[in-house]
């Protein structure tokens, strides 16, 4: 077990579990970096057949570490975060993904699900993307993908307004399989995964690959990525992130 990010395997199933309760299951670039070799380690073992994602807590995750993101727009680095390591890592992935997603998956916690094959809700889930709120821009092709998904209107509410999706209206607009109480969300999200291990794993491998343009995708990703990197330098971020720690509204009115 990685700090903060626990894999299991049992019955075909790699299991990785968030597990930074207390800070709402906030991802480090270290939890990027195990969560992308967990990713990894399942493409390169046979006996692997999917890997099922899920959060201790409340919460599934709150997206990106404040901190670190503020550190990243401070630093002088040029090469990609563990963030954008991961968001290629789950963009690539054969194997089947499932999501158990309870409370609040903000931001990348969001965005990955685009990537999950099986998406299972707690009721409580609330899903939102307040890219713009931080002055930066959709990640993980979301920018592509969810408008795909619900259309453009909800996707462009939830960009740039910050609007929250509740667990219903999710699985109504196509971005979940089941909504479930709390208590039974990880049996139902491992029992999806098993029935998947009991499926030929060549074909479920070419019908992943027939449903997702990966080419597209990873290009749109790549796109991102840039703009992304960009926005982290911006006077925007700054004052964004300077807003979070000040625990104030930010000011862009005088921002060009």
């Amino acid at each position: 077990m990685t700090e903060y990010v626990k894999t299991e395997i049992a019955d075909g199933v790699m299991t990785l579990t968030l597990q930074r309760a207390d800070k709402k299951n906030a991802l480090t670039g270290a939890m990027y970096d195990a969560l992308s070799d967990g990713l990894d380690r399942a493409e390169a073992d046979a006996s692997i057949r999917a890997v099922l994602l899920q959060g201790d807590g409340d919460s599934f995750t709150a997206g990106n570490d404040i901190s670190d993101f503020a550190a990243r727009s401070r630093s002088e680095s040029t090469g990609p975060s563990p963030a954008h390591r991961f968001i290629s890592t789950i963009g690539k992935a054969g194997k089947p993904l499932i999501a158990a997603v309870q409370g609040n998956a903000v931001g990348v916690g969001t965005t990955m699900l685009l990537h999950c094959d099986l998406v299972y809700l707690a009721e409580n889930a609330r899903l939102t993307t307040p890219f713009v709120n931080l002055a930066v821009v959709p990640e993980a092709a979301s920018s592509l993908l969810l408008p795909l998904r619900i259309g453009h209107a909800r996707a462009y509410a939830m960009f740039a307004l910050g609007q929250p999706m509740d667990a219903q209206t999710a699985l109504a607009c196509g971005l979940a399989n089941a909504v479930v109480p709390q208590a039974e969300l990880r049996k139902a999200a491992l029992d999806a995964a098993i029935a998947l291990t009991k499926r030929p794993a060549g074909a479920l491998s070419i019908t992943k690959r027939l449903m997702r343009d990966q080419e597209r995708i990873l290009a749109r990703m790549a796109e991102e990525g840039a703009l992304f990197a960009d926005r982290l330098k911006s006077a925007e971020a700054r004052e964004a992130f300077a807003a979070f720690a000040e625990r104030r509204p930010p000011d862009f009115s005088k921002l060009s």
